[in-house]
């Protein structure tokens, strides 16, 4: 490795993909709202949040990204069909991305969340011990 790079943080970490189904349509078509809560929920998950931006599509959809510190999250809705694809990854143990989902599927109103978890990465020597 050159000696200008420093390692900072574990090459590991937690990606999460849901689906939300049962949301408001009306919430679901707000990019402002959508912007503003995938925020806060990332947040309130320990995730340090850098920008976030949205497309608002026609006649129906919002695509919103968030780039973190720890990595990205991302929201693609549905309104039609009142649901959303959600996408969490975070790197390193301080964010949390299981719970930003749970965070964002309250803020919209739903229980119905359909999740998968993948660990990423390489574990630091003697993790898991």
């Amino acid at each position: 490795m050159p000696s200008e790079f420093v390692p900072v943080g574990a090459f590991s970490g937690r990606h999460v993909l849901a689906e939300l189904d049962g949301v408001d349509p009306n919430l679901l078509d707000d990019a402002d709202f959508l912007r503003a809560t995938l925020a806060s929920t990332l947040t309130a998950a320990g995730a340090t949040v850098c920008d976030v931006i949205a497309h608002q599509f026609e006649p129906q959809g919002v695509t919103v990204l968030a780039m973190l510190a720890e990595s990205h999250a991302s929201i693609h809705t549905y309104p039609e069909l009142g649901t959303t694809f959600v996408d969490v990854f975070t790197c390193g143990e301080r964010a949390d991305p299981q719970q930003a989902v749970h965070l964002l599927a309250d803020a919209l109103g739903t229980d119905s969340v359909t999740m998968s978890v993948v660990q990423r990465g390489r574990q630091p020597a003697g993790a898991g011990k």
